[in-house]
């Protein structure tokens, strides 16, 4: 029997690192790629250097600018004592990649993380994942620099 290929879907969602960003270069990323959505995925929302990135400070700043955020800390974040391969095999993995999948279907996301760049980050197993279901991941990486996965340059 010939193996079912899940077909690509139109549905793109964005990877963003929040790093050494100010907030404004931050809210200028959103702006730029018409994000509506910030979905969170830090383990621990916080940050002693950077504090408008503390989940209480963003999520305000973001509500007044206009934007949705959600912490999927919890479900998705990337600290876990049997690393996060292990962990995508649970059953509560499951359930917040089921809740991601539901949250992404609304207005245009992005998944953010601390780490800047997707391959250093959890968000690249979250992001195959995604990708296995069928939608396309763009990283962004600054606001002039993107990586495509290879899955979605075919739809491209």
């Amino acid at each position: 029997m010939p193996e079912q290929r899940q077909e690509p879907s139109k549905k793109v969602v964005y990877t963003l690192g929040t790093s050494t960003r100010s907030f404004d270069e931050f809210l200028r990323i959103l702006k730029k790629y018409k994000i509506k959505q910030v979905i969170d995925v830090r383990s621990f929302p916080k940050s002693r250097r950077f504090p408008h990135f503390n989940q209480e400070i963003l999520s305000k700043k973001l509500a007044e600018e206009g934007f949705y955020y959600v912490w999927l800390g919890k479900e998705l974040g990337g600290f876990r004592r049997e690393g996060y391969e292990k962990y995508m095999q649970t059953e509560d993995f499951a359930e917040g990649l089921n809740r991601l999948l539901a949250l992404i279907e609304g207005d245009t996301s992005v998944i953010i993380c601390a780490e800047k760049f997707p391959w250093r980050c959890h968000r690249r197993f979250i992001s195959r994942k995604l990708s296995e279901k069928g939608i396309g991941v763009i990283h962004i990486i600054d606001d002039s620099q993107i990586w495509i996965s290879q899955k979605l340059l075919g739809l491209i």
